[in-house]
């Protein structure tokens, strides 16, 4: 397993192309090219004036260059950036990624806000946030941001302070992990999930329902006592989760079985 963590200096977009290789999802060097022929041409685009420049940077992005929602987009390949840069399809995070990282090219204060079930794109020029969701450059109210988050968590989810924070490197690239990781698992791609699941519990060792999620994969690998250790580590963890019961009856379930191994 690689160990990301000993990294002290976390960049994009290499960070996330190493991951892509390392997981096997695409050659880093291939995409490395796309997003340096990027890199050089956005650079035509700088004007004095910065909302005119966001607005040429958004026009070339997505008019002149084609870039869009992937349309299987809870796919692996929508979620990882390598594939993004190459196909030019991506999911929100992914695609605001890139625009995160070409808008650096330009000298333009954009931020990354990691909202539930949705990435968002924030502008601050002049001092004045706007919002723009990067799956097609359009603009975004705060209503509308508030519509994602309650269709990811209900309706009775409240527009929290938190969801407008600007995203860190080291949560852009959780973030990539997470969807991911959700994508092979959707596509059956078991052992790749598994090394998601342990690249996240890399930076985030106290997350137990990583641990509970890794348990699940596990399981469907035929690692029985991998499963068994992290379901057991969950229990003892968080005794008031309310899931807590329904994974005791998992383990008692599972220690019944015997480890298969591969």
């Amino acid at each position: 397993m690689h160990n990301f963590t000993s990294k002290t200096d976390l960049v994009l977009p290499e960070l996330a192309l190493e991951v892509s290789e390392h997981l096997g999802f695409s050659n880093k060097e291939t995409a490395n090219w796309s997003w340096l022929e990027l890199a050089g041409s956005v650079l035509s685009h700088y004007v004095v004036d910065q909302e005119q420049r966001l607005q040429a940077l958004l026009t070339w992005f997505y008019r002149d260059l084609g870039f869009c929602a992937k349309q299987d987009y809870f796919s692996v390949e929508a979620a990882d950036l390598s594939t993004c840069l190459v196909s030019r399809q991506g999911n929100s995070t992914t695609l605001a990624t890139l625009l995160l990282l070409l808008a650096k090219q330009l000298d333009l204060p954009l931020e990354v806000l990691l909202i539930p079930g949705h990435t968002v794109i924030c502008s601050r020029i002049s001092g004045v946030a706007k919002y723009i969701d990067p799956l097609n450059g359009n603009p975004l109210t705060r209503h509308q941001i508030h519509v994602f988050i309650r269709g990811e968590l209900g309706n009775a989810a409240r527009l929290k302070v938190k969801y407008f924070k600007p995203a860190s490197i080291k949560q852009i690239q959780s973030r990539m992990l997470h969807e991911m990781k959700a994508g092979c698992i959707i596509g059956h791609k078991f052992e790749q999930a598994m090394e998601c699941c342990n690249l996240l519990l890399q930076w985030h060792e106290d997350d137990v329902h990583l641990n509970r999620e890794r348990a699940f994969i596990a399981q469907q690998l035929g690692c029985i006592k991998v499963a068994a250790d992290d379901l057991k580590h969950f229990v003892d963890n968080s005794p008031h989760d309310p899931v807590t019961e329904l994974v005791k009856i998992q383990l008692r379930e599972l220690d019944e079985n015997s480890e298969t191994y591969h």
